[in-house]
């Protein structure tokens, strides 16, 4: 029982100090009751002999200041005097006494005794001290008298003589100290069953602990600083659980590092949910895609979160079936807020994402909740869009010239033997038609060759046959106007050219003037005779910019987000070009790690701009 020692010796004192309290805390409550029933009771007793003093002689005695009838003698002929215990007094209004029972020598006046002034104040007084005429500890009560006007014209006192409390529970004392002795023998034996109760307890729970710690193998290196041999095996036993358990809880948190560290690496948006919907997991992806930010998305259901109805529909039917579901998903939203990247597809004014989502439940056997894996697939439906695109446009482009070279190459074989010197000409037209679309042939696969090497050498600046070199801007954009100078001259349009001369920049050179080329070319064949077109290049904000603006007949602002596609044309009917012109000139912008833009309004022309970095390398 050493483990208890100096618990019972503390709880012994605390019982002590409390029974002490206790019993001086009883005797100040029973002091003051004492006092208070005997108070009490001398009132009732002063009532009650007032009570039978007639009202007219009471009031005739204080009129009679202290020299009365006979018959008021008799009135007053009480056993007062015989009987110290009570005492009697008279007191008129200016608190002189008219008579007591005690003594006749004549008193003080009482106008500043306590209970004297609530008396001649109108209501009931007490108070409790020692007499100062008989020297003996006293209870005071006073009762107004009035008189005939219903005015206060005394004071009728009646007093108690009462031993102290001390003396009346002196005999009780003993017995008192001896019930308190039993009552302390009795808790220490309450104390004493309680803590072996208590020890076989703990002795209990040793064994419980033992028997769950696996790691319990005495060779722990372990701070027992109790000297009670109850707990040394119990704290053994527990820091074996100690070490199992922060064991345990590393490896949990170096899973829940790597779960965490591979929810963040996931180009997938991952959502986790309960049965009700309502997301319990959230990964940077996923908020990052619906706009989620910082918020608190475990207060939020899947379509607070994503604001789509198909994710709901397809998380109720993964939990409703228990099964993997796959779908394809398409999202349209404004050109502004969420779901808008650079692989977006535009339809109109609207943002088109294409995903493919992956729904499970997390426990196939209680249906717990659902994880929805969102990726995004915009960029292959987009280049797979693209694919069928070339193949259709190609077999479109080549299809026109194929027919007629055959066509009239057949001709010629058919004619080749009557030939006469009057069919020359025609002879003449057939070989210009077959020479015309040889060469447009020829300019789809330049072009096609063209933009092939810019898409494969396309972020691999080291895969390009030739390397960047410092040139002049002007120089450049010369080259490429001479290239088109004859085209220019045919249709009188005037080409005006602003550029520094000394604007130089590090760049591929060849790329820039085909872009340039492809921009001029444009802007002659969709601007009238006699127009102008101006190109200019100046470096701002370390990027040179290249410009090339036509008043020509302008291209409908729906059309402006897919003109740099390939093959893509806004009059579909017109047979001129390739329509791999303005896709050459963003693939020359990319491969220099820069951009394409193009402005234009029907009727008033259109703006090209080439924008590269100055110092990329």
């Amino acid at each position: 029982m050493t483990i208890f020692k100096n618990s019972l010796i503390t709880l012994g004192v605390a019982v002590i100090g409390f029974s002490a309290v206790f019993t001086v805390s009883v005797m100040i409550f029973m002091n003051h009751l004492y006092y208070e029933i005997n108070t009490k009771s001398l009132g009732d007793t002063a009532s009650a002999l007032m009570k039978t003093i007639d009202k007219d002689q009471l009031a005739e005695i204080f009129s009679a200041n202290g020299q009365f009838p006979p018959y008021l003698q008799t009135v007053l002929s009480l056993p007062f005097n015989e009987d110290e215990t009570y005492r009697l007094t008279l007191i008129d209004a200016s608190g002189h006494v008219l008579w007591d029972s005690y003594t006749q020598n004549r008193l003080v006046n009482h106008n500043d005794r306590e209970e004297v002034i609530a008396a001649l104040s109108g209501t009931e007084g007490s108070s409790r001290r020692e007499s100062i005429s008989t020297g003996m500890s006293r209870i005071y009560y006073a009762l107004p008298v009035y008189g005939a006007y219903n005015n206060v014209i005394g004071a009728f006192r009646l007093s108690l003589s009462i031993p102290d409390f001390s003396a009346r529970v002196s005999p009780v004392i003993v017995p008192f100290l001896i019930f308190i002795c039993l009552f302390l023998a009795a808790a220490f034996w309450a104390i004493l069953m309680y803590s072996r109760s208590l020890s076989s307890s703990l002795g209990r729970l040793v064994s419980i602990a033992q028997s769950s710690a696996r790691l319990l193998s005495g060779t722990g290196n372990y701070a027992i600083n109790s000297a009670a041999p109850e707990f040394i095996s119990l704290e053994k036993a527990m820091c074996a659980m100690a070490e199992e358990l922060n064991l345990r809880f590393e490896q949990a948190k170096s899973e829940s590092s790597r779960f965490e560290a591979i929810l963040n690496g996931m180009t997938e948006a991952v959502f986790a949910m309960d049965q009700n919907l309502k997301l319990h997991l959230v990964n940077p992806k996923a908020r990052e895609l619906f706009n989620l930010g910082s918020r608190d998305v475990t207060i939020m259901t899947l379509l607070e979160a994503t604001h789509s109805t198909e994710l709901v529909e397809i998380a109720v039917k993964a939990i409703a079936c228990g099964d993997p579901i796959e779908a394809d998903l398409v999202f349209h939203t404004g050109l502004t807020g969420f779901l808008m990247n650079e692989n977006s597809e535009r339809d109109n004014s609207r943002v088109v994402r294409h995903f493919q989502v992956y729904a499970s439940t997390l426990n196939p056997q209680n249906c717990a909740g659902a994880v929805l894996v969102l990726q995004e697939i915009t960029q292959l439906v987009k280049l797979e869009r693209v694919r069928k695109d070339f193949v259709a446009n190609v077999s479109h482009e080549l299809r026109t010239p194929i027919q007629l070279i055959k066509g009239f190459s057949e001709t010629l074989l058919d004619t080749a033997g009557d030939l006469k010197d009057g069919n020359k000409e025609q002879v003449i037209h057939f070989l210009e038609i077959i020479l015309k679309n040889a060469g447009i042939m020829e300019n789809l696969t330049n072009d096609l060759l063209i933009l092939a090497n810019l898409e494969n050498n396309y972020g691999d600046s080291s895969a390009v046959n030739t390397q960047k070199e410092d040139h002049n801007i002007a120089a450049l954009i010369m080259e490429a106007v001479s290239s088109m100078d004859r085209q220019a001259k045919n249709k009188q349009i005037e080409i005006i050219i602003e550029c520094p001369q000394d604007l130089r920049a590090k760049l591929y050179g060849s790329f820039i003037i085909q872009a340039l080329i492809n921009l001029i070319d444009n802007g002659i064949k969709y601007s009238p005779a006699g127009s102008t077109i101006w190109i200019k290049a100046c470096e701002e904000s370390d990027e040179i910019t290249f410009k090339v603006a036509d008043n020509g007949i302008g291209i409908p602002s729906e059309h402006l987000e897919r003109i740099f596609e390939r093959f893509y044309r806004v009059d579909r009917s017109a047979s001129t070009g390739s329509g791999l012109g303005l896709s050459i000139v963003r693939h020359a912008a990319l491969i220099h790690s820069g951009r394409a833009e193009a402005e234009s309004r029907i009727g008033e022309g259109s703006c090209f701009s080439i924008i590269i970095p100055s110092n990329s390398n």
